[in-house]
C-alpha cells in the first residue's frame, strides 16, 4: 500500500470512528479501498429485539456501513440509491459478525455492489445488493 493508500485509509477510518452511529452499534473498519471495504461488530446484548436475538437494524447497520466505506472508498463521493437486505440465518449474540463488500460494476454515475455478513465459521447471515450514486465531487477529508 502506497503512502498514499496508507493516508487515504487512516483518514477513511478516523472518520467512520468519529460517526456516533459507529461508535453505537460499535463499528470496526477492517479494510477499504476503492469498491471493496471490510467492517465488523460484536453482536451485543442491546442490539436485542423482543424475541432476544440480534435485531435486523444491527445487521443493516453493518451492512450499511461496509457499504458506505466501499462506494466511497474511490476518494469520491458516493451516496446510496437503494439495498436490498436478506436474512439467511441468525446471528448468535457475542459473536463477531463481518460484512465484506464487493463492486461488481462501477460506472460513470452508478455502481452495483455485494455485501456479505457472515459469522466466525464463515456462515452466511445476510446478502444485500446495493446501488449508488457516484458524485463527480472528491471526499473533502481524503484529499492527500
Amino acid at each position: 500500500m502506497s503512502k498514499v493508500d496508507e493516508a487515504f485509509l487512516s483518514a477513511f477510518k478516523e472518520r467512520v470512528a468519529a460517526q456516533e452511529i459507529s461508535r453505537f452499534w460499535e463499528l470496526e473498519l477492517e479494510e477499504v479501498g476503492p469498491g471493496r471495504a471490510k467492517v465488523s461488530m460484536v453482536c451485543r446484548p442491546k442490539m436485542a429485539n423482543i424475541l432476544g436475538m440480534v435485531h435486523g437494524s444491527a445487521i443493516f447497520a453493518l451492512v450499511d456501513e461496509a457499504f458506505q466505506a466501499a462506494v466511497n472508498g474511490h476518494g469520491t463521493v458516493a451516496v446510496a440509491l437503494n439495498m436490498n437486505l436478506t436474512f439467511h440465518a441468525a446471528a448468535k449474540m457475542g459473536e463477531r459478525l463481518t460484512a465484506t463488500t464487493q463492486e461488481l460494476h462501477a460506472g460513470r454515475r452508478t455502481a452495483t455492489y455485494f455485501i456479505e455478513v457472515t459469522d466466525p465459521r464463515g456462515k452466511r447471515i445476510a446478502t444485500c445488493q446495493a446501488l449508488a450514486y457516484r458524485k463527480d465531487e472528491p471526499l473533502e477529508f481524503a484529499r492527500v
